[in-house]
């Protein structure tokens, strides 16, 4: 069996991938490696039951779904089969005005596909391994019908004349740029889970097809319009430059240079258009004509020419000339995600010093106390510098897209700030998208509603797929390295082998109870003694810091300890990390105490809906105030001195520790990701007026 190593979005590297984490003393470069999935095991009180949990029920529910088994919604006649769709494409039915879904649906299928093979990474399941296999005869039969490799069904079942957006499409809605690039992920990681090569023999096909067709003139212009596409092909051009070996197993010809050079040109080309449609000015119909009517043809335009997607799709300027995060927030991150992970080949500072420039705008002035972006419900879009609405849109897959992002830049950079928002995503907005039984979700996250919102599915069912992909990846950010350097950057109870050379290799096994206790004990046993270091994440929140560019404060002011054999070590911190050099052998161990008692948290001056309003953690954990517990919720005031107390209530939503609040009027605390779980939640709030 082929095991998994990351190299996508969900950060699928290869343990030969070369990244430049530069060292500010010699300006030398290192090499970063992350563990490979099935290398990884966790054992963990908080996040054993939910993998499990997801593995079982929530992927089976998800292509249940996909598959059409759902209640219809009202006004519809029948559910969506989104399979329906393959065999029709397949039968050689173009143009007949029928569709099962929106346009990204093949999209959807696709990324869940590379979830399950995550999880298949590291939990073979044969009866699983079967249902996609079945999945993926009917995506290649589809395929099999056009000899250029190309598939795309709502665009060939509904306007076949207008592939890629071309001849008055509308790319920016069709997604063919985006499903192909999420075919191309799920065929690598699908092959590396279980060495089969169906599925990645069809996304290369179409990838060659791309390579082919987009590009410099005389190729055509075309960018994806939904980012995605950009880090996928980068994940197959790894899969190939680092597996040479694999091309005589295909029936195909594999060009990997040439993936990375239409991956790169996606990137490099945003903002390179003919100009118009003008979104700001036009407006969205007038836009939407002047695209249908094809008037990016004009001769005046060149034979290059085409139409600008706008700030909603990253297109209106340059991305290497971009300040600012802007436009839909899960295209604007995951467009981001591309730009870090092409960032790792080919170390150019501009993309480096963009990609940077991006995640301190998105952290640092538009980012959500929960890890969630996007505060506008039109277009889905993020908001302007420090606006930050308790009632903000927040869709779950826009967290997942910040998670990845901030996880692509820790490798790019070394740097342990990168992880604090990775840590802040899953514990919260990430993990409140999917609820405690498995089989509901969440689109929207405000912080402060009463109409919290989980279904059962969707019209636009993209969360769960989304979903999927990062927890089914969260097992390989737990540890890195580079060298002789261990870096721990995760707090779950797990066990790992890490190589330090050719003839030396190391065991960890971390043992903790986080988020709810602030003890982690890192077991260290090396094949033989052997000098090493290791660097621990001490999370920003746990030194005083919670936001690295102060759009938040909190009043957390308790010492962090680290004990190395039971003896008290001073703690050397050097980007995030605190580092441990020294000659290890077996039987040493690590002991790290994180301050975990309750904070208030505030938002920096600048953000104006948050003023004398307070916010509670512990530890990476978010907490909100639910009406389930708090009948006088909607009065629900804090002092600044209200005493805090933190407990675990072993039966309540699974298993939580809770807040209870000491003021005029006692209340009580959940974790945010646990809101809307029981009948009797209508509302809930983060944020608290304090008096």
């Amino acid at each position: 069996m082929k095991t998994t190593t990351h190299l996508s979005v969900a950060a699928v590297l290869t343990v030969l991938m070369q990244v430049g984490c530069q060292s500010p003393a010699t300006d030398t470069r290192q090499i970063l490696h992350l563990p490979e999935l099935d290398q990884v095991r966790i054992e963990d009180a908080f996040w054993s039951p939910k993998l499990e949990t997801w593995r079982k029920i929530t992927a089976n529910d998800v292509l249940d779904k996909f598959e059409g088994k759902y209640t219809p919604f009202p006004g519809w006649d029948d559910t969506r089969d989104a399979f329906r769709n393959f065999d029709r494409v397949a039968e050689g039915q173009r143009d007949i005005k029928q569709h099962d879904g929106p346009e990204w649906y093949d999209g959807l299928v696709y990324e869940s596909i590379r979830g399950i093979a995550d999880f298949l990474a590291g939990h073979p399941n044969k009866e699983m391994e079967k249902r996609i296999d079945g999945y993926i005869d009917r995506i290649y039969a589809a395929q099999q019908t056009e000899p250029t490799g190309y598939i795309n069904t709502h665009t060939q079942l509904m306007e076949n004349d207008h592939r890629w957006g071309d001849n008055g499409g509308l790319l920016r809605g069709q997604h063919d740029v985006y499903n192909a690039g999420m075919l191309i992920e799920a065929g690598v990681h699908y092959y590396q889970a279980t060495g089969k090569t169906r599925l990645l023999e069809i996304a290369t096909r179409f990838a060659n097809y791309m390579a082919d067709y987009m590009g410099p003139e005389p190729r055509k212009n075309v960018v994806p319009a939904h980012s995605g596409p950009e880090e996928a092909v980068m994940t197959l051009y790894w899969l190939y430059k680092n597996e040479p070996e694999l091309k005589d197993k295909l029936s195909i010809p594999v060009r990997e240079s040439d993936y990375y050079d239409l991956a790169t040109f996606w990137i490099e080309n945003r903002g390179h258009h003919c100009g118009y449609p003008l979104w700001g000015t036009w407006g969205y119909r007038k836009s939407e004509k002047w695209i249908k009517d094809a008037c990016y043809h004009q001769t005046e335009f060149g034979p290059h020419s085409r139409p600008c997607w706008g700030e909603y799709s990253q297109d209106s300027i340059p991305v290497l000339e971009q300040k600012t995060i802007e436009g839909h927030a899960v295209r604007a991150t995951l467009m981001a995600t591309g730009l870090a992970a092409a960032a790792l080949e080919n170390q150019s500072p501009q993309y480096i010093e963009t990609a940077k420039r991006l995640w301190e705008n998105m952290a640092g002035k538009r980012m959500f106390i929960t890890g969630g972006v996007g505060a506008i419900h039109e277009d889905e879009k993020f908001g302007p510098d420090y606006f930050l609405p308790t009632d903000a849109y927040l869709e779950t897959c826009a967290a997942v897209g910040a998670g990845f992002f901030s996880q692509r830049m820790n490798q790019l950079t070394c740097n342990a700030r990168y992880m604090d928002e990775v840590e802040r995503v899953l514990y919260n907005n990430v993990l409140t998208g999917v609820s405690l039984s498995g089989d509901k979700y969440t689109y929207q996250n405000p912080l402060n509603t009463d109409k919290p919102d989980r279904w059962e599915w969707h019209v636009c069912p993209c969360c769960p797929p989304m979903f999927l992909k990062i927890m089914s990846a969260m097992p390989s950010y737990i540890y890195a390295y580079q060298g002789d350097n261990i870096y721990v950057n995760l707090f779950i109870g797990s066990e790992v082998r890490i190589p330090i050379d050719k003839n030396n290799s190391v065991r960890l096994k971390q043992l903790t109870s986080y988020p709810w206790h602030g003890a982690v004990s890192i077991q260290v046993n090396p094949d033989k003694a052997g000098i090493f270091s290791i660097k621990v994440r001490i999370p920003g929140w746990a030194q005083g810091t919670e936001n690295p560019y102060g759009l938040y404060q909190s009043n957390l002011k308790a010492p962090v300890k680290l004990k190395v054999n039971q003896k008290d070590i001073l703690l050397r911190i050097v980007d995030g990390y605190a580092e441990i050099s020294r000659e290890w052998k077996k039987g040493d161990h690590i002991e790290l105490e994180l301050p975990m008692q309750p904070r208030l948290i505030t938002a920096n001056e600048a953000v104006k809906d948050l003023h004398g309003q307070v916010a509670l953690a512990s530890g990476p954990v978010i907490y909100c105030f639910e009406d389930a517990d708090n009948p006088e919720l909607p009065t629900l005031t804090l002092q600044p001195q209200t005493p805090l107390e933190l407990s675990h209530d072993n039966d309540l939503l699974h298993g939580v520790n809770i807040i209870k609040c000491q003021s005029k009027i006692p209340a009580k605390a959940i974790p945010y990701y646990a809101v809307a779980n029981r009948k009797e939640s209508h509302s809930y709030k983060v944020w608290i007026p304090q008096e």
